[in-house]
């Protein structure tokens, strides 16, 4: 009887252990295959951008992401304002493996290019660049809360650091 229930136990254990590996296993490629999944839908928050004259302002935004079903393409639009700055950010990312490339427009200054980078679980990188402007972009998703910052040394808009709550709908 000893012996059976010791068996017993060990396949219990050796079952819930094999699962515990196989879950972890799973999910990091899986995040990384599908960076945009949880992206979808209604954000809006607060922050601060910094101004080349070294100018600090309280900034509001709103974002709007569309992930494709498959989770790998992505449309956004990010749009903020603060006294006497704002902007109108759109663009569309496709992920490969990790490797993060789009393009992009800032529709009230008319400037666009590309952007590359990558994403890696609940973080994404890029770097986006045209003819007369350059950024990083640093964005990061713990469930319905997200930070972004935007840092542009030598742009009127040097440095943009917001954080954003998904609206339920």
């Amino acid at each position: 009887m000893l012996l059976r229930l010791k068996k017993a136990c060990i396949a219990v254990v050796t079952g819930a252990a094999s699962l515990v590996v196989l879950s972890l296993l799973a999910f990091p490629g899986h995040a990384q295959q599908r960076p945009f999944a949880n992206l979808s839908g209604s954000w809006s928050g607060s922050g601060r951008i910094t101004l080349s004259n070294e100018t600090r302002e309280s900034i509001r935004c709103r974002a709007t992401y569309d992930a494709h079903a498959d989770g790998n393409h992505l449309q956004l639009a990010l749009r903020c304002a603060s006294d006497s700055y704002n902007f109108e950010f759109r663009g569309n990312a496709i992920n490969s493996d990790g490797d993060i490339t789009g393009n992009w427009s800032e529709t009230t200054r008319h400037i666009a290019g590309q952007f590359t980078g990558r994403a890696n679980d609940n973080h994404i990188d890029v770097r986006f660049e045209g003819q007369t402007f350059a950024a990083l972009l640093a964005l990061t998703t713990h469930g319905n809360r997200q930070s972004i910052s935007i840092r542009s040394p030598g742009s009127e808009m040097s440095e943009v650091t917001i954080v954003l709550s998904r609206r339920l709908q």
